[in-house]
């Protein structure tokens, strides 16, 4: 193979990587894009896509349940429902699928050239892939590190048997009766919650107080409660241990010292995720790192000239848009536009029941600021949107400087609350204060009134509460 050469390399296609291809190759940069997989990377192809369409399926069969159940207040009755749930995940794959060719489409529509296989460097400017038809060697002017993260796998759970991580566990065929999830976080609330609407028995076990210990307690609290309605049982306060001897059961440390056998007929590990930084020959060219990630300054560069990374390989927040915005923001600074990384937010979403959204500061990071500062919050209880769709859970907080009324925090907790996050997030990028969220006119009847009556009621100006 004769060597191959270009102005940008960018090593994998994930959503960071293929977004910094498209627009480096709209700028009219010569683009190589490098993936061993599909393009699309954890997001679209085993994380994001496929457990929100597991989710969607899981929660429509619910409806049905309780309808069948007599348990609809709307008067709905229907015969005893069933789940096949191998037709259920050809139906997700099939999105997946269709996702899968867009984005393909869309890099030739840009111009951007791809090459499948395992990048692997020798020095700042030269790649080695290891491709199907042999070892094909790359010479680039710039190169985007763009290769994600993965699980992590317990040393005393490693994945195999009964024990998944999210990707095997969004290729189950069968329901499993019986599932343990370890973490109480994220991940592992969503996927637990839709296999429990699937009439899978889920416990949950989590080593610290309360389930989604990363978010304040009065947003993670509603989706508690959901959890025990649910009937899934929440073990806080317990360590995993590791497997019965028959591995059937997942042995658990309680607080008090006593330990317990969960039976389980599979055990979902969900602790986390690490940047993927083996086996790309990383210590060919010894990148500055922050603890297991790269390095990265207001540019996205690393230690060494020429040389970038966008995306969960560079550290929190692991969310797929704001790996986009790294990748676009690369791409034209790689063709010679002055950009730095100034996002005021970055906002992120659990999909869970009911769904939480974040963006900007929350209260306590507020309150550490050292500024005086005014909250408002309107439940959706009050809110005639909500009640029309039966989940009245929940509320909208917002959160301001006291002195000049401008927007720090927003957050939300509510069925569907996803949507809320560009408001939130185009309120604080624009600088927004109480008054002009108060100001501005929103649709009646819809759950995004409640922002505006937030900022309401801050202002002590509440008109529905």
């Amino acid at each position: 193979m004769g060597d191959l050469s270009c102005k940008l390399l960018v090593i994998g296609a994930g959503p960071g990587g293929y977004v910094t291809a498209i627009r480096a190759a709209q700028l009219g940069l010569d683009t190589l894009l490098v993936e061993a997989g599909k393009p699309g990377g954890t997001c679209l192809n085993v994380g994001c896509i496929p457990s929100k369409a597991m989710i969607h399926a899981a929660e429509e069969f619910a409806k049905v349940v309780g309808m069948a159940a007599g348990n609809s207040p709307l008067g709905i009755g229907l015969a005893t429902p069933t789940l096949d749930l191998a037709q259920t995940v050809a139906w997700k794959n099939g999105i997946v699928g269709r996702l899968n060719s867009g984005v393909a489409g869309l890099l030739q529509k840009a111009g951007a050239r791809t090459l499948e296989g395992w990048a692997r460097f020798r020095d700042g400017k030269t790649v080695a892939v290891e491709t199907a038809d042999g070892t094909q060697v790359v010479r680039a002017g710039h190169i985007v590190v763009a290769t994600g993260s993965a699980p992590v796998e317990l040393p005393f759970l490693p994945f195999g048997g009964p024990v998944i991580s999210s990707t095997a566990a969004l290729e189950l065929t069968e329901v499993p009766p019986r599932l343990v999830v370890v973490g109480a976080g994220y991940i592992g609330l969503e996927l637990g919650t839709a296999f429990a609407k699937m009439g899978a028995a889920v416990t949950v076990v989590e080593t610290e107080q309360r389930v989604l210990p990363r978010h304040d307690a009065a947003l993670s609290r509603p989706v508690a409660k959901r959890l025990s309605d649910l009937g899934v049982e929440v073990l806080t306060g317990c360590r995993a241990k590791g497997l019965s001897d028959a591995a059937d059961a997942l042995l658990v440390e309680k607080a008090d010292g006593e330990t317990v056998a969960l039976p389980a007929d599979r055990i979902l590990v969900t602790v986390g995720r690490r940047p993927v930084t083996e086996d790309w020959g990383l210590e060919e060219i010894e990148l500055a790192m922050d603890g297991p990630f790269i390095r990265i300054d207001t540019h996205c560069r690393t230690s060494m000239r020429g040389i970038y990374a966008i995306g969960d390989v560079t550290g929190e927040p692991m969310l797929a848009h704001r790996a986009m915005a790294q990748g676009e923001m690369v791409a034209e600074i790689v063709a010679g536009e002055k950009r730095a990384w100034d996002k005021v937010s970055i906002p992120d979403v659990c999909f869970t029941d009911p769904e939480i959204v974040r963006a900007g500061l929350s209260p306590d990071e507020a309150k550490s600021t050292g500024l005086q500062i005014k909250t408002g919050i309107f439940p959706f209880q009050a809110n005639g949107r909500a009640m029309t769709v039966e989940r009245e859970e929940g509320f909208v907080r917002v959160i301001a400087r006291a002195d000049n009324h401008l927007v720090l925090g927003l957050q939300a907790v509510g069925a569907g609350v996803s949507e809320l996050s560009a408001g939130f997030s185009l309120a604080l990028e624009m600088g927004a204060r109480l008054e002009d969220i108060a100001g501005t006119i929103h649709a009646h009847p819809t759950q995004s009134e409640g922002l505006q009556e937030a900022a309401l009621k801050a202002l002590d100006r509440a008109l529905h509460i």
